[in-house]
């Protein structure tokens, strides 16, 4: 039985960094699950590699079909935006899966292969100021900076990721990003 791990956290706090250099490292051991999104391609993505991007009519056909395990989605300052997860064959194989998603991605996840497989959250801090440096900075690089769109992730990371949340969800396993290469150590240690 393959195992999989969910990497989540605050914005900016380095899931993506983490998720890249973790399945770099894997020598092809930790298996990806790439998620699907209604949201626009943002400068230096590529389709099928950061994201599935898709529409609201494909994300209504697959969620009438019953493939879609989890999505959510987020009032934006451009718009409804969707994420989501497919059972589109991604989970199949024996490899362990490592993934990015959020609190309520992982409780899905959960629920959707309880019995079949274990889902194991691993949530990644790191501290206000540094995450929020790193969004400035990130966003200042894009073609057109959209500051409105950033501080209403950030706001809302803290409900979203609440304490009584978090204990609700039986999070417990957290990692401390103050340093990439230790944090994403700790990650392959745990994952054996």
């Amino acid at each position: 039985m393959n195992r999989i791990f969910v990497l989540m956290g605050k914005s900016a706090s380095g899931k993506d960094s983490i998720f890249r250099k973790l399945t770099r490292e894997s020598g092809g051991i930790l298996k990806t699950v790439i998620p699907y999104t209604t949201r626009p391609l943002r400068e230096g993505e590529r389709d099928g590699v950061e994201y599935r991007f898709s529409d609201e009519d494909t994300f209504r056909e697959l969620k009438d079909k019953g493939r879609v395990i989890e999505d959510r989605s987020y009032n934006t300052v451009q718009g409804l935006w969707r994420y989501f997860t497919v059972d589109d064959g991604s989970f199949e194989g024996e490899n362990d899966i490592v993934l990015i998603g959020t609190l309520e991605s992982f409780v899905s996840i959960r629920d959707y292969f309880a019995g079949i497989r274990s889902v194991i959250p691993i949530y990644i801090e790191c501290d206000d100021g540094d995450r929020l440096i790193r969004a400035v900075k990130r966003e200042k690089k894009r073609l057109i900076p959209d500051y409105r769109e950033l501080c209403r992730r950030f706001l809302a990371d803290d409900l979203d990721f609440s304490e009584e949340r978090l204990e609700a969800a039986g999070v417990r396993l957290r990692i401390k990003n103050n340093d990439l290469k230790q944090c994403v150590r700790e990650i392959k240690e745990l994952i054996g």
